[in-house]
This record gives structure tokens, sequence and C-alpha cells, in this order.
């Protein structure tokens, strides 16, 4: 049977490679973007796509395009909250609305998406939400404190989720991609430089030349796979930099907490 899925953040990107994979296998997608005309290359895949124009910073709107996508289609089989952006900037140089407006998008919009879809899916007997992590919701990187905040909230948000709809079978499936080769850094926010932390700007753009960027039409194709599992993983990478480096830094951390277990032991 062909699935009905809701993907947020089609219009570019690894979104728009998720909806033309769901689409030309024979699935149906309502297709989510703050601009709707963006989707319109889609419109080819004639009734089996449904263009929303959605902000998901809009909570009223977030819950009106699910009963919508509902409606036009019957039911909803694959949540995939995929709309987000980049944040760069060192701690210090974030403002307050810079942060406030990346958990709006990278938290609140994944939640307000959820919070519409689980009375559908409960209804139903099941469904999939897929939540787009990223590596950086696993490790952090100088310049991203604002991102990484938002996408480790995230992963705690679906770690608690998983565990509380398992009973209406619903799955939870947390996806971390690497670095692809996207148009994301188009809609990248930078906050305001402090000369100060240039050094560790040029650090950073050297270390970004040396990652190995993966295919989005192979993240389309992967994504597929894990929809169709009958048990899919709480986490997964897609890319293979996420995973290296998630290997590295929690053998890091592992080896410091054992460092410091008798210390631990004395604050019991």
């Amino acid at each position: 049977m062909s699935k009905i899925w809701f993907i947020t953040g089609s219009s570019r990107g690894l979104g728009r490679s998720f909806a033309e994979a769901a689409l030309a296998r024979g699935d149906k997608v309502a297709a989510t973007a703050r601009d709707v005309a963006s989707l319109d290359a889609l419109t080819a895949y004639g009734d089996a796509v449904l263009p929303l124009k959605l902000d998901v910073t809009d909570k009223a709107a977030v819950f009106d395009a699910v009963r919508q996508a509902r409606q036009h289609f019957g039911r909803l089989d694959v949540i995939v909250n995929n709309a987000g952006y980049g944040l760069f900037g060192a701690v210090e140089e974030l403002s307050d609305k810079d942060l406030r407006d990346q958990l709006e998008t990278n938290l609140f919009g994944p939640l307000w998406v959820v919070q519409a879809a689980l009375p559908i899916m409960r209804e139903q007997g099941g469904g999939h939400i897929i939540q787009i992590s990223s590596t950086g919701g696993q490790v952090s990187l100088p310049l991203g404190g604002g991102y990484h905040a938002s996408k480790f909230a995230l992963e705690g948000l679906s770690d608690s989720l998983a565990q509380e709809v398992a009973g209406f079978g619903i799955k939870v499936t947390v996806v971390e991609p690497s670095f692809y080769a996207t148009d994301g850094a188009a809609g990248a926010v930078n906050s305001a430089a402090d000369p100060l932390y240039d050094g560790v700007r040029e650090s950073f753009v050297a270390f970004a030349k040396t990652l190995d960027v993966g295919d989005p039409a192979a993240a389309g194709r992967a994504l597929l796979k894990l929809a169709d599992s009958n048990d899919p993983p709480l986490r997964v990478f897609f890319g293979t930099e996420g995973l290296r480096m998630t290997q590295l830094a929690y053998a890091d951390r592992l080896k410091s907490w054992a460092k410091w277990e008798d210390l631990s032991a004395e604050a019991h």
C-alpha cells in the first residue's frame, strides 16, 4: 500500500529530496513550505501531492495544515519534521531574538506538528514520526551553540515522545543527517560578528572544507527504507561523517566520566 506523508520544509534541500523520493515511488505527500510557489515543481505528480503554505512558527497554521492533509488524503502514515535552519554565531554573540527565533522553528515547529498529528495517528492505530535532527544534535561545534541547543532539545523531546506513544502503535525515529550538498546555507542566519572570534571562524571554515558531503537523493532513498521498516530505530545517522564524529565524541565523554568517577562517588 502507498503511504501518506506530511513533510515540512519541502521547498529545497533534504525536504525536497524526501518528498520527491516518496512521490516517485507512488506515495502521496502533503508538502509544506513558507512559499507555496516553491513547490510548483512537485505539481507534476498531480493529485498525489498536496502543496500547503506553512510557516511552522505559526501554531494555528500548523494545526490547520495537518487537518487539511488528513481531510484531503484520509489518513497520515508518516510525519517528517524537516523544516529548520542553521544559526551561526559564538555564544557571546547570540542575541535573545537569534535564539528565540531558532527555537521557534527548530523545536516548537516540530512540537506543534507532533501535537496536531498524534490524535490522528492514535485514531488510525499507528503511524511513524520522523524527526530530522542533525549530527549537531549529538556533537557540538564552535559557532553553533544556538543551533545545537535547538537540536539537542528536539532529541530529548523525541526520546520522551517515543516512550509515550509506543503503546499506541506509533513509532518515532530521530534522523541525524551529516553534511549534504544542499543550499541549506542560503537559509542560515548569522549573529552579529565580534572580531574577537574571527580566529574561531577561520578555523571552522577550514574544518568545513575537509568534510565529505553526501548526496541528498541518496538520503531520500534511505528515508523510504526507514519508513518501510517494521522495526525502525529510535536514532539513525544519514551519511558517514556523523557516526564517525559521534563515536569520537562519546569515547571522549566516557573517558572523561571514568577519570572523574571518584569525584562522582564523593558527591553521592
